[in-house]
């Protein structure tokens, strides 16, 4: 589903400033792959989400999503093709506009829109569905505007506008990292649902090692701008999070906040 080949990207280039973010990335994931990836700040596991995106592009090296060149395509050329949940639960929905309304938008994601706007009965009752599962109350206040929701509710909003037309390729950029516990594992548990139920291919950043290992069928772990570690399978739902505390002590990556979390 997606293929990453030698991938790098160099922010700066020749200044006092430079850096290199990722070095000669490859990386495939097959069809219906959810990854978890860990690393400490600057690993450059963000910088590779973003330049799937298409927020940045490559300095050397090819992404292709499903059979489709991307390598040269601006961000809003591959949004039809991509679900993504930001990690300030701000920046994935439209607070102006009521709860139905930001709904309606990503459903008509990726289609050609004339100048009417009309939401049908039959359409506003799916929404109501899709609503409920995630057992906020938010099929009640569906004329709501979002800006009065909790972040909480806003992320999970956010989740379910991403999921709501099946994407290639789910982008999960640290989204829970905003949240309190409580309300991150709920976004967790309904992320891993969506995930299952439509067998999305899922990429998904953390800090938290708990999450990386608990949630999804691989783990990839990056320090200094490349992969040094990639688990699935068995080995992966027998890792222990002393097994990864130890990997990255052995390079000084580790860090309170990957503790604590």
């Amino acid at each position: 589903m997606l293929k990453l080949c030698s991938v790098s990207k160099t922010f700066n280039p020749g200044t006092i400033t430079e850096k290199r973010a990722l070095k000669d990335v490859s990386l495939e994931l097959q069809d219906g792959d959810f990854v978890t990836v860990i690393g400490g700040n600057g690993a450059g596991k963000s910088t590779l989400l973003n330049l799937i995106a298409g927020v940045h592009h490559t300095d050397t090296g090819s992404i292709i999503l499903d059979g489709m060149d991307l390598t040269g395509r601006p961000e809003h050329c591959r949004a039809k093709y991509l679900g993504r949940v930001f990690q300030d639960p701000m920046l994935g929905t439209a607070g102006s506009m009521e709860i139905e309304e930001n709904l309606a938008m990503a459903m008509r994601r990726g289609r050609r829109r004339g100048l009417s706007w009309h939401i049908q009965p039959a359409e506003r009752s799916v929404y109501r569905e899709k609503l409920a599962l995630l057992d906020l109350g938010l099929e009640d206040r569906m004329h709501s505007k979002v800006g009065l929701l909790s972040g909480g509710q806003r992320q999970a909003l956010t989740l379910l506008m991403a999921t709501l037309q099946k994407p290639r390729l789910l982008l999960l950029d640290e989204h829970t990292a905003a949240l309190d516990p409580k309300t991150a594992r709920k976004v967790l548990e309904l992320t891993e649902e969506f995930v299952a139920k439509d067998n999305l291919t899922t990429f998904m950043v953390t800090h938290n090692m708990r999450d990386a290992i608990r949630y999804g069928s691989r783990l990839i772990m990056m320090m200094e701008g490349r992969i040094v570690f990639d688990v699935s399978g068995e080995e992966k739902k027998n890792l222990k999070v002393e097994d990864l505390l130890a990997k990255f002590s052995v390079a000084g990556e580790v860090n309170d906040r990957m503790i604590l979390g």
